[in-house]
């Protein structure tokens, strides 16, 4: 899809790979919908991008995301584009993981996601068809330590993406997962509970306009797994998705951002 003048929703869009991606998005002529909770720090972006609007959205709660259609269809229409990629981590062993926090990162690593695709879906019905990105995570693509919790929630993320491709296929719109690894972004300062395990085969974050860029690949081209590297590259799941991971995020211009051969990257998702 040609992102100039479509009307694109952005959650999470108050920071992060959010904020990045509403604004690559604008750059590219779009008429972005910010969504996220704190509204100061939507408006603020919202002026400086021509032509957006934002509207306080706690996506966990489905009056909240129905209201965002509404103002959305009020604003300018419809929608062509969603990007659903509110968020949060969850990074404790399998064995010190509290079902509440599970619960709580599943509601709004899933749940939430499910329910903003089925309100946005009459838009884009109406309209002939569309795009919905769902950020996902590297994390999907094999087991690490400590991210137990944290990966399932997005691997069923995945599970519902897949499916809604193929269900909504019909319906002239195609549905994509992009793969982020760690981001620099407050992602990791709001964590659900746990932390961040570094050492010295860290990956050097990458910035969130990586991400954005990713999201904008899926967009125009309509790719069903697209990792975050640079560029963007299409994978496959199962190992060819794992071997993209040990190799894709190597740019291709300057030296690699992390060295693998000193233990496999410590990798995350949204922000």
């Amino acid at each position: 899809m040609d992102v100039d003048g479509a009307v694109c929703i952005v959650t999470g869009a108050s920071s992060g790979i959010g904020a990045a991606t509403a604004r690559l998005l604008s750059t590219r002529g779009a008429k972005v919908v910010l969504a996220a909770r704190r509204i100061d720090r939507l408006e603020a972006l919202a002026a400086q991008l021509p032509g957006s609007i934002a509207v306080q959205t706690d996506v966990t709660k489905a009056a909240e995301v129905d209201r965002l259609m509404t103002r959305t269809r009020e604003a300018f229409g419809t929608v062509n584009v969603v990007v659903n990629n509110a968020g949060q981590g969850l990074h404790v062993p399998l064995d010190e993981l509290k079902a509440d926090d599970l619960r709580a990162v599943f509601e709004l690593n899933v749940v939430a996601p499910l329910v903003v695709m089925q309100a946005a879906l009459p838009m884009l019905r109406s309209s002939g068809g569309g795009v919905i990105v769902n950020v996902s995570s590297a994390t999907t693509l094999q087991a690490f330590p400590g991210l137990g919790g944290y990966s399932s929630t997005k691997a069923a993320l995945n599970m519902l993406s897949r499916t809604a491709r193929m269900e909504w296929t019909g319906a002239g719109i195609t549905v994509s997962s992009v793969y982020p690894s760690v981001t620099a972004s407050e992602f990791h300062e709001k964590l659900r509970a746990g932390h961040l395990v570094t050492g010295p085969w860290s990956p050097v974050p990458d910035p969130p306009e990586l991400v954005a860029v990713a999201i904008l690949f899926a967009v125009q081209h309509g790719d069903e797994h697209v990792l975050v590297a640079d560029p963007p590259r299409s994978i496959q799941l199962g190992a060819e998705g794992a071997s993209a991971l040990r190799t894709g995020r190597e740019p291709t211009h300057e030296a690699p951002r992390g060295d693998s051969s000193k233990g496999p990257p410590q990798l995350d998702g949204p922000s």
